[in-house]
């Protein structure tokens, strides 16, 4: 069943590309035809590549790894952070900072510079600073938090990238891609689909149009968040049950070992006495 359909997509305005003179000529496949000088994306295929989409995220979501959203429109930021803070993956809604996947190591500096700004700050180290000295620490902090606090739990490079406008975000395209990182990318007609993997054509400006999307996606990742949940139980209930039968087998063992001893005992003894005899005459 197909998570989005062609009249919700319609009144969510996806269909709505850029002017005719802003296209990219990359984007033909997906242009449905030309009105009063502004492209018209193909709903049905934007169907069938949100689908695409949806279930290669379930699939990552369901191996335990972290999808980065990258979006820094001023329409749709709290969007992706509401959306992405629902499935419990990092986003980036300010300004994307140069080499955040190229040069990873370098930005968990920052992050965990942060976390001990916090820690000096709990246990009243800052409480012998002066005032001046607090303010610059509280608006490094502050700086800190805007830019990179929302990828404060992301400890390793992560496994795919969501792009609202991909133009925009191309440096984060350029860096997934030189990385091997998977790219899904809402792409507009005026933008290149080089380099995404995952190409979802739809109108990237309109808050509707970037909310009907993410909110099929993000489904598709709460369900493989879910089976990952699942497996994990009956992974641990069949653990608990292996146990539990080993628990049980284990006195039958042990009272088979002994019964066997026992057996064994007089056996043994009996060459014994028989040895015995001829010696006592």
């Amino acid at each position: 069943m197909a998570r989005t359909n062609f009249d919700m997509l319609l009144q969510a305005g996806c269909h709505f590309g850029h002017l005719k003179r802003k296209w990219n000529p990359a984007m033909a496949p997906y242009i449905y035809t030309e009105r009063n000088g502004i492209h018209i994306i193909d709903l049905h295929k934007t169907v069938v590549k949100i689908d695409e989409a949806a279930e290669a995220l379930k699939n990552i979501a369901r191996q335990g790894k972290k999808i980065l959203f990258v979006g820094t429109k001023k329409q749709t930021k709290e969007l992706i952070a509401e959306k992405a803070t629902g499935v419990n993956m990092p986003y980036v809604i300010e300004r994307w900072p140069g080499g955040m996947l190229t040069n990873f190591p370098t930005i968990r500096k920052a992050v965990k510079k942060m976390a001990n700004i916090d820690k000096l700050m709990s246990d009243g180290t800052f409480g012998n600073l002066s005032k001046r000295e607090l303010l610059q620490v509280t608006r490094q902090r502050a700086k800190l938090e805007k830019n990179l606090g929302s990828i404060a739990d992301l400890t390793r490079l992560p496994s795919a990238l969501f792009v609202i406008d991909v133009l925009k975000e191309s440096i984060a395209v350029k860096e997934a891609n030189r990385l091997g990182i998977p790219v899904f990318g809402i792409v507009d007609t005026n933008s290149d689909p080089k380099g995404i993997d995952f190409v979802i054509p739809a109108n990237d400006d309109a808050k509707d149009s970037v909310e009907v999307i993410l909110n099929a996606c993000c489904a598709a990742i709460a369900e493989g968040l879910e089976e990952r949940k699942a497996e994990k139980a009956d992974e641990k209930a069949a653990e608990a049950q292996a146990e539990a039968e080993e628990g049980e087998e284990k006195p039958r063992r042990q009272r088979r070992a002994r019964r066997d001893e026992e057996a064994a005992a007089p056996a043994a003894e009996a060459p014994a006495a028989a040895e015995e005899a001829p010696a006592a005459e």
